[in-house]
């Protein structure tokens, strides 16, 4: 774990030394659309389906695993699409590669009154040897530019073997990440049917494996063109159900375990983060749009960090430059990518990441290492959060207070509507409870007895679907004495989720900064043997600090906030696995 973590800074320390330059879409029209400078009457469908239902019906029953089948077979026989390999061959290398989605975003444009706007998104930098890279990407125009935010939905195309820019192995890299960008090119072709309020961005990216540097491509350039961003969705190792030898915490716990009903969502902060706040938006539309009718339910699993430990992904450049980002990836994954270690034998970050085997010997394979099925299962969870994002409302703002031990909410922004949704969580990163409020701004709620609540709210059109949720606020029921109060003016927090199994967030609120020259979180057995300390700010308002610790721990342990190397207060947490 030490050499991935060194591994990881010193690729992080090359991307920031370096800087990508000569950012340009190769299609003008289609860099007006995102700019917002068209009129939505040229793009417009000659009939336009665009009512919440018949998006969340029609995507799920168009989305195709033998589309995804067919793609990942053919990005598989480019042999190696590092982003230092071949751009001039036309059926090898990731020049190939990207010219072959660009010609299917221009065939599912066809298919759509040429209403998706293929491009590419050019830009210079040394990789590998190369020094220009393109990203390839479509632009479905939205029907409504009142409100010019667009919605990115992302995935990688670059593959890679064990040498960083070994541009002649055999790379397929199936499950990384030719999954990913399968899911987004069957997005584009079954969502360009519907029409959206919101212009929708299908990316395919380069770089990832460098240093995220399509991403960063691409984060650039909207920022540097002021094109707003409602929110970015990557997906990255997003079909694999087989769990490998190794795999980077918080992932699966046994080598060969099957996990085809599950999917993680990682995003970064805690508290008032908007990046888990659309996680949760996320989740909530699945569960009231799809989980109905669903044939094979799936379990959307919110995770505390923003990736897995000491990995990141393309949502984080996003994330860097202020925009809400998040991530998708299976629930299984097969290696932690350290393959460096001798005894390493996982398929991430190795020739091994192929299309599966032939077990009977009759030179075709017939056992795949992706479930396409699986796969098709995560595209319906993009395509309807993606879906509802780009036509739902605008989020509101509101007050909270407390009555005895009621939530009182007020609302003050976005104030037109007639009905409104309150999600309230306590201890966990998902909500408890989510309530309706009808015709009222103002209204009480009746919640059960905890200690603390974290309280966001979202909008309801006519067509019953919400907004992005409002940013979190935080408060404390009158009376509750469990949150132990230290003289100096703050207080720690139980940490959140708990019980967890994975990863949790550990939580002090400061009134009053207190005088100190360090402070840390202690986590201790219950003998008081020492396991972790991590340091923490302690600043007015909420100070977090992520503690990581992966399968394989069970029972109780006590967390302490220590302060100048005394300790101030001290809870209990329980590792649930």
């Amino acid at each position: 774990m030490r050499k991935l973590l060194l591994s990881l800074l010193a690729v992080l320390l090359f991307s920031f030394s370096q800087a990508q330059t000569n950012i340009i879409s190769t299609n003008p029209l289609a860099e007006q659309v995102m700019l917002g400078n068209y009129d939505p009457a040229t793009y417009l469908a000659s009939t336009v389906l665009n009512h919440p239902d018949t998006i969340a019906q029609g995507v799920k029953a168009r989305m195709s695993p033998d589309s995804l089948k067919a793609y990942i077979i053919q990005l598989a026989g480019f042999h190696n699409r590092n982003t230092g390999s071949d751009t001039a061959s036309p059926t090898i290398g990731i020049g190939a590669a990207r010219r072959w989605v660009y010609q299917k975003f221009q065939q599912f444009s066809a298919a759509n009154e040429n209403r998706l706007l293929p491009s590419y998104l050019q830009f210079d930098l040394q990789i590998c040897t190369t020094p220009q890279h393109r990203n390839i990407f479509a632009v479905l125009p939205g029907i409504d530019t009142t409100d010019k935010r667009i919605i990115i939905i992302e995935g990688h195309i670059d593959s890679r073997c064990e040498g960083l820019c070994d541009s002649l192995c055999q790379a397929q890299g199936v499950e990384d990440n030719a999954s990913g960008t399968a899911l987004v090119m069957e997005l584009a072709r079954v969502m360009s049917k519907y029409s959206y309020n919101h212009t929708i961005v299908f990316l395919v990216t380069i770089g990832e494996e460098q240093g995220l540097f399509g991403a960063a491509a691409f984060s650039d350039y909207v920022y540097q063109k002021d094109i707003p961003v409602k929110c970015v969705q990557n997906n990255d190792v997003i079909g694999g159900i087989i769990c490998g030898q190794t795999s980077s915490a918080p992932s699966c716990p046994a080598l060969n375990h099957i996990d085809s009903t599950a999917v993680r969502l990682f995003s970064a902060g805690s508290y008032n983060s908007f990046h888990k706040g659309y996680s949760r938006f996320v989740k909530l539309e699945y569960k009231e749009m799809q989980l109905p009718t669903a044939s094979v339910p799936m379990n959307i699993r919110i995770m505390s960090p923003e990736d897995r430990t000491g990995r990141s992904g393309d949502h984080v450049p996003f994330r860097m430059q202020g925009y809400t980002a998040m991530r998708f990836t299976s629930a299984n994954e097969h290696g932690d990518a350290n393959v460096s270690s001798m005894s390493y034998n996982d398929r991430q970050h190795t020739t091994r990441d192929t299309l599966g085997v032939d077990t009977d010997n009759d030179m075709v394979i017939d056992s795949f290492f992706v479930d396409f099925n699986y796969l098709a299962r995560n595209a319906v969870i993009n395509a309807n959060a993606a879906g509802m994002a780009a036509i739902g409302p605008k989020s509101p703002d509101f007050q909270l207070g407390v009555h005895d031990s009621d939530l009182v909410i007020n609302v003050t922004q976005q104030t037109q509507y007639d009905q409104y949704r309150v999600g309230v969580r306590t201890t966990t990163n998902d909500w408890d409870s989510v309530y309706t409020m009808t015709g009222t701004l103002t209204d009480t709620i009746d919640v059960p007895p905890a200690n603390i609540y974290f309280v966001s709210i979202a909008s309801v059109d006519t067509n019953g679907i919400e907004s992005i949720f409002s940013r979190e606020y935080m408060t404390t029921p009158v009376g509750v004495q469990e949150i132990t109060q230290a003289p100096a003016g703050f207080s720690l927090l139980q940490n959140r989720p708990n019980p967890f199994d994975e990863a949790t967030w550990i939580s002090v609120q400061v009134d009053q900064r207190p005088k100190h020259k360090k402070a840390s979180i202690r986590i201790s057995d219950l003998s008081g043997k020492l396991v972790r300390e991590l340091p923490i700010k302690l600043e007015p308002g909420m100070n977090e600090v992520l503690y990581e610790h992966g399968y394989g721990a069970s029972g109780a342990y006590l967390y302490s906030l220590v302060v100048d190397g005394k300790v101030a207060m001290t809870k209990q947490m329980v590792f649930a696995n």
